[in-house]
């Protein structure tokens, strides 16, 4: 069978298992792997001198291993058989993906924080990576909901970017450069030098993935007024990227997200997203989660398209 369609199963496969399962917890899981690698690396060479070219010769080191590796074990699959690569793939895929397990955790600090206030901050505590001890039933809310704008970029859009780009193996090879950031790209006494190489990367890796993010959440929310919102707010943030789906998602709600919070014990000061400061509602949530699920639709629809083009216009050249 052709690669393209046999690619185009996986991932339909895979992104199916996702909104079905979720992810998946007593099965293994490549991001789990790259933790440790990733920790076991940054023990031994997180120390004394010469961090900054330490930490981005692991950081690349282990993103390079992560395509060739891939690439060759998918290579042989793909000889060896059709079913086996696409079961393989198709498993990859689904563990590359976060968009069920995404909006189940958001739904969840909504309804703990509807209870109390302290499962509320523990709920937020399982997806943000901020001290949630001191935060207000609104700061909850507010946490829970930026979370949602930004993974659907980092933990939906950008995985499957990628693997309309490089394949599976450009997914996984991204999923390992985003687990890099998320464990050492912070700009603290530890992280600062060590983790720099990781953090540039990752904002390169997701420089498009989040603006096409935030454009797609404005299109399925019908809010087409509001492109000039989002040129003025999402690179009003601390980070490059994540200030886009913010941004889109206070359009669409017509609120504000941003201000200080409290990471690894230092006070951090995000600029303010959108100019409507207002409390948060279980209404908001279920707006919220329906433009993401949408821009999930949209964004596979449109890889099955592209995926069905590619294949057409490949068999009309063999046919020449």
């Amino acid at each position: 069978m052709d690669t393209v369609i046999l690619n185009l199963i996986a991932l339909l496969l895979g992104w199916l298992a996702d909104r079905l399962f979720g992810d998946p917890i007593r099965m293994p899981h490549p991001v789990v792997g790259y933790g440790k690698l990733i920790a076991w690396g940054e023990k031994r060479l997180n120390k004394k001198q010469h961090r900054l070219a330490k930490g981005a010769c692991w950081a690349a080191l282990l993103v390079a291993g992560t395509y060739v590796i891939s690439s060759i074990c998918f290579s042989w699959l793909l000889s060896y058989s059709d079913y086996l690569y696409v079961a393989v793939t198709g498993f990859f895929v689904f563990t590359s993906l976060s968009g069920k397990t995404l909006i189940r955790e958001v739904r969840m600090v909504f309804e703990a924080v509807d209870r109390s206030l302290e499962e509320g901050r523990k709920q937020v505590a399982r997806i943000v990576g901020r001290d949630t001890s001191e935060l207000s039933e609104q700061e909850v809310r507010t946490a829970a909901l930026e979370t949602l704008a930004e993974n659907l970029s980092d933990g939906v859009i950008a995985p499957l970017f990628w693997w309309a780009v490089l394949g599976v193996e450009g997914m996984l090879t991204y999923k390992m450069i985003n687990t890099l950031d998320s464990m050492i790209g912070y700009k603290n006494e530890r992280y600062l030098l060590f983790g720099r190489f990781a953090a540039r990367l990752d904002d390169v890796a997701n420089y498009l993935p989040a603006r096409i993010t935030a454009v797609l959440m404005l299109i399925v929310a019908g809010t087409y007024s509001k492109f000039s919102f989002l040129r003025k707010y999402g690179s009003a943030h601390s980070s490059p990227n994540s200030g886009y789906p913010e941004a889109a998602l206070a359009a669409i709600l017509n609120a504000r997200f941003g201000g200080s919070h409290l990471y690894f014990g230092e006070w951090v000061h995000k600029p303010y997203i959108g100019e409507n400061e207002r409390d948060f509602t279980t209404t908001d949530m279920k707006i919220a989660v329906r433009v993401n699920l949408y821009v999930e639709i949209v964004t596979i629809g449109l890889l099955v398209a592209g995926s069905l083009i590619l294949y057409l216009c490949l068999n009309s050249i063999n046919l020449l």
